[in-house]
C-alpha cells in the first residue's frame, strides 16, 4: 500500500471567540488559493489514490475537498482517528482496516501526522521527526499491509514545491 500523508492548508488563527470549537476553524482564503495550486502539483507526482480519509475537523476536511476538486482524488471519507490530538496508533488501526487498497491518502494535522509517520517508519512515534508544513505531503510505501516499523519514506514535499509543479 502507498500512503499519502497530507497536512491541512493554512487555517485561521486559533480564536476561542470566533471558533469556540477549534474543530470548526476554517482555512483562510490565502490557504485555499495556495493549496488549490499545491493540489494540482501533487496530482502530478502522487500515485493514483483509491481512498481519501480525512479528519472531520473543518480545516482538514476542506483541504480534502480541495484535493477532490483540484487533483481529481475521490471524495473524502471522515476518519475521526485523524483528528488533532488523537494518538497515532488510532490512525494506524484505521489504515489497517482499509487492507487491500493499493493507495490511501490521510489528511490531518500536526503533530499527529508526524507521529504517525514515525510510528510507521520506525515502530516508535517519537523516534523520527518528519515535519509537514501546512499544505505539505509525504508518500510512504509498505511492502505489505500497513504496520508499525514497516514503511519506507518515498518522498516528502514542501507546499512551495508542490505549487511549483502545478500546471
Amino acid at each position: 500500500m502507498d500512503l499519502l500523508l497530507v497536512r491541512h492548508a493554512i487555517a485561521a488563527e486559533r480564536d476561542a471567540e470566533h471558533w469556540p470549537d477549534d474543530g470548526e476553524r476554517p482555512l483562510t482564503p490565502r490557504g485555499v488559493a495556495r493549496f488549490a495550486r499545491a493540489a494540482r502539483g501533487l496530482s502530478r507526482i502522487a500515485p493514483p489514490v483509491e481512498l481519501v480519509l480525512a479528519s472531520p475537523m473543518a480545516r482538514a476536511w476542506h483541504t480534502a475537498e480541495l484535493l477532490e476538486r483540484e487533483a481529481g482524488w475521490p471524495a473524502p471519507r471522515p476518519c475521526e482517528p485523524l483528528e488533532a490530538g488523537r494518538p497515532p496508533s488510532d490512525a494506524l488501526a484505521a489504515l489497517q482496516s482499509e487492507g487491500g487498497r493499493s493507495s490511501v491518502a490521510a489528511v490531518g494535522h500536526e503533530p499527529g501526522l508526524s507521529l504517525l509517520a514515525s510510528l510507521l517508519l520506525t515502530g516508535d512515534p517519537y523516534a523520527a521527526r518528519l515535519e509537514l508544513k501546512k499544505g505539505a505531503a509525504a508518500l510512504l510505501a509498505f511492502p505489505r499491509e500497513p504496520a508499525a516499523g514497516e514503511a519506507l519514506l518515498v518522498w516528502s514535499v514542501a507546499p512551495k514545491t508542490l505549487r511549483s509543479l502545478a500546471r
